[in-house]
Formats: C-alpha cells, structure tokens, sequence
C-alpha cells in the first residue's frame, strides 16, 4: 500500500452541498501532497471539478442506502446491489493501494466494510443527521460508522443524532464545520427596494426542502400587497420529475406564475444572488448543517431560515437571518415583511454577518481541519499545503 494514496468515495456526481463538501477535502488532500483516487458511481458536474483539482476519477459501482431500501424488496434490491459491487470495490482497493479509505456520507455502508475487510484505514465524513428518522432508519444510516476509525461531522447537531444512536461512537467523532467559499466579490444589498422585492431559493428541488413553502409565500404576499418575485435555482433528482410539474401547476393555481422564475440547476450560484434582495432556506425536516443559509450569508444577503436542527447551528449569530418553524408559508411571508419594513438596518447588519461568516466557515479552515483528520488516521504527521507555483 502507498502511504501517500487515498480512496475518496461519493454517492453522486453532482455539485450540491455534500458534493460540494467533497470536492474541498479532495482538494485539502491533493494540496498536501497525497494521491488521490475518488470512488464515483455516476457522471456529473463533480467528476470535471475533481479533475481540476488534480485528483483521479474512477467509475465504480455503490449501493446507495436510500429509504426506499428499508423495506423487503427493497433490502433484497441493496443485497444485490452490493453483491455486484464487491468485486469492483475491493479491485479499485487493490489498484490504488490506498492506505486510508474516505468515506463521504453515510449512505454507502459497502465502503468502510470493504475498506476494513483489506486492511485499510477509514474515515467517514457524515452529512446526514434526522432525529426525526425511524429507529430502524437511523440505526441503518449509523451502524456502519463502528467500522471507521474516525467520524468526521458537520455539526454539533448532526454529533447529537449519532450520539443518541450509538453513544460509543462520541469519542470517534470530530466536529469539523464545512468550509464555504464565498463570491469573489460581495455586491452591496440594494439600499432602495424600489419594485418587487427579488427572493431566491438556491438548492435540490424536492418535498423535503420547503420549495412549495416558498412559492406558496409569494403567493400571500400578494394578498398581502406585497410585490415579491422568486427565482428558484435548483433541480429534482432523477425519478422526482413529477414533482418540478407539481410546482409549476402550484404557480399556475396560485396565479404566480408571472412572478416565479425557474433556472434549473446552475453550479455558480453567485450571479443569482448577487441580484436578490432575500434568500429563502426554508426546509422542512431537519438538516445536518446549511451551506446554502452559509451562502446567503456570504453573499451579505438577508436570509429567511427554517428554525430547525443544523440550519439553526449554520447562521447562529447572524443578525440577518430570520429563523421560521418549518413548513410554514405565512411564517415566510411574514419575516420577508419584517425584513423590508427595516431594510436599511437589515443591508448594513447582512454586510457585517458577511465577513464573520467568511472567518467562521474560510476554505482554508476546513482544508487544514479535514487534512489533518486523514493525516492523524494514517498516522503521517498532516502536511502545509504546496504552493502555487509562480508560472515564472
């Protein structure tokens, strides 16, 4: 084994939060020096970003433990999912030679199994945490992490539902916030809210993630007469088509179509920001942490937040963030009232969460943080990060 090869696997290959997150440890690692050879069932946007980041793609098949999984066809499904993905797993184990196994997620147990049937190390990056699960569910998403040798988590809450699970796990864990790469420029809030108010939803279109809570705030606001107009930024995962048609026959019903814009999925989310005067994060069931409530926040945009597990962790302190209870529109359109009634103090205190945000969840911060977690599991004392070089 190579005692400068790491595995980093994924279920996915797109560019959301956890995909996101992945492609900062991916180039942590490779900026240290380390080889590394990231697992990707899929292609996708992320399989261009790895490569720039000067790490290797493989294709390799991975079970993926969805919640469709807990249940007797479905778990017979997964059994032969893994079955056919052992022999590419443990083939990609042998080729690399990696010495340490990063397993991003929870949602693909085959990994840290594998990985320690070889003889590697393993380090499993947690980005899913639901109190509200069933037990079986949560036991499921959990049991896997006794095989790690260290369990990284986004967040003090997402360390509580591992915790309340399997309490032997506490002292496996560390908490290492994401790191969230803010614009390459911070554009002013407008100091005149001369028209509609421009409010934006950034992230996957699903049930899960209050999309039909936001359309639905518009819609109030209206009768409220309030002008507000929502740009959505995001797509549904494949197989949930149905529910992208259900939220344009929402605007159509409500009579907003005129003021809901659907962009589809866009990797540079800044541009989009940057002309919002409001972003709206406004899931409904508990989320591990809140990159896109982070984003918000970097871009020096007010934010209207679900008052929910890591989403409240993710903008503690922020004066410009306006916490809601899940689920509820008339909430939203509310804190949206709330935030125009006092725009100029709301501008200037959005500016100021900007360059605190930017301290608390640097890049930089991260990179070194999840490094050194790899760093200490391999037992190599962690590396400063290469220079560029000057190009002269």
């Amino acid at each position: 084994m190579s005692g400068r090869a790491v595995l980093v696997t994924h279920p996915g290959a797109e560019l959301y939060g956890s995909d996101r997150v992945v492609l900062e440890t991916v180039s942590a690692l490779v900026e240290r020096g380390w080889d590394v050879v990231v697992a990707l069932p899929v292609d996708g946007p992320l399989v261009a970003a790895v490569e720039s980041a000067g790490a290797r793609v493989r294709r390799c098949p991975t079970p993926v433990l969805r919640r469709s999984a807990l249940s007797p066809g479905g778990l017979v499904r997964l059994a032969g999912e893994a079955a056919a993905a052992v022999v590419p797993g443990a083939r990609l184990l042998r080729e690399t030679g990696a010495r340490v196994v990063v397993v991003n997620t929870v949602t693909t147990p085959l990994w840290p199994l594998l990985a320690r049937c070889l003889g590697r190390r393993v380090v499993s990056h947690v980005h899913e945490a639901e109190s509200t699960a069933s037990p079986l569910a949560r036991w499921a998403l959990t049991a896997p992490l006794l095989l790690a040798h260290r369990v990284v988590v986004n967040s003090a809450f997402a360390r509580s539902v591992v915790g309340s699970v399997l309490p032997s796990l506490g002292a496996r864990c560390e908490l290492v916030y994401n790191g969230v790469p803010g614009p390459a420029h911070v554009s002013p809030p407008r100091e005149d809210l001369s028209g509609p108010v421009r409010l934006l939803y950034v992230g996957r279109l699903s049930e899960r993630k209050g999309v039909e809570d936001a359309l639905a705030a518009v819609h109030l606001l209206a009768r409220r007469g309030v002008e507000a107009e929502l740009d959505v930024v995001g797509a549904v995962y494949p197989g949930n088509e149905g529910f992208e048609a259900r939220l344009r026959q929402q605007v159509v019903r409500e009579g907003t179509a005129a003021r809901v814009r659907f962009h589809g999925f866009d990797r540079d989310v800044w541009p989009h920001l940057a002309a919002a005067d409001v972003a709206l994060v406004p899931s409904r069931v508990d989320e591990p942490f809140g990159n896109t409530a982070v984003e918000a926040v970097l871009s020096a945009r007010p934010c209207v937040v679900s008052a929910t597990s890591g989403l409240v962790e993710a903008v503690a302190g922020t004066a410009s963030a306006h916490l809601v209870p899940p689920g509820s529109p008339s909430a939203i359109a509310s804190a949206v009232e709330e935030i125009i009634g006092g725009w100029a103090q709301e501008g200037r205190a959005a500016q100021a969460d900007a360059v605190a945000a930017a301290r608390r969840f640097a890049p930089a911060r991260y990179r070194s943080d999840v490094a050194g977690v790899v760093a200490s599991v391999a037992g190599r004392r962690p590396r400063r990060p290469r220079r560029p070089r000057s190009g002269r």
